[in-house]
């Protein structure tokens, strides 16, 4: 979870011919599978994209994020850069100690992934519901995981044992400075 303290501001509303005062405010965010949901359900497009977001896409995102209760709408405009920054990293941080090899990494599928396909392999893989309020990069490895250990076990042919190992020798030689 991660913690955001906006700093209040006073505004002038035109419509209304008033000032307004808006309070400080503490934001309690979560990027997961639920936060994902909300958001897609909104906007009926997957979040999960290269596409770039609009701004307001961007703040919605933060608002579906957020698990503090009765936050005034107009504090989302407050966000400074530093904060939008902060939240930026804390989406994209893998939250696991979890890496995968490039062999491993060949397994990822290209289809468009919406929090409905999410939902199906958390259920196809048995995984508890509980999970959909993870840091979403967690789940998204846990999901990828499962799958690398539910596949059968492949037999490596002799040839690129052979040349993994060669490859493995030649670094080693390269980094000792010896000839073998």
């Amino acid at each position: 979870m991660l913690r955001i303290i906006i700093n209040g501001a006073e505004e002038f509303d035109e419509k209304n011919n008033e000032f307004l005062t808006i309070r400080d405010q503490e934001l309690q965010l979560e990027h997961s599978l639920v936060s994902l949901s909300k958001w897609e359900s909104f906007w009926k497009k997957p979040f999960l994209t290269k596409k770039e977001k609009t701004t307001e896409e961007s703040l919605d995102y933060v608002r579906c994020m957020t698990l503090t209760q009765n936050v005034d709408p107009k504090v989302y405009n407050l966000l400074t850069t530093s904060q939008i920054d902060k939240i930026s990293k804390y989406i994209e941080d893998p939250m696991t100690a979890t890496t995968f090899s490039k062999r491993d990494n060949q397994l990822i599928n290209r289809e468009i992934i919406t929090a409905e396909v999410i939902y199906y392999w958390m259920i196809a893989l048995s995984i508890p519901f509980e999970c959909q309020k993870w840091h979403l990069n967690r789940l998204l490895t846990l999901i990828n995981v499962c799958n690398i250990k539910n596949q059968p076990k492949k037999n490596i042919k002799t040839n690129e044992i052979l040349n993994r190992n060669r490859e493995l020798n030649a670094a080693r030689r390269a980094q000792l400075n010896t000839t073998g």
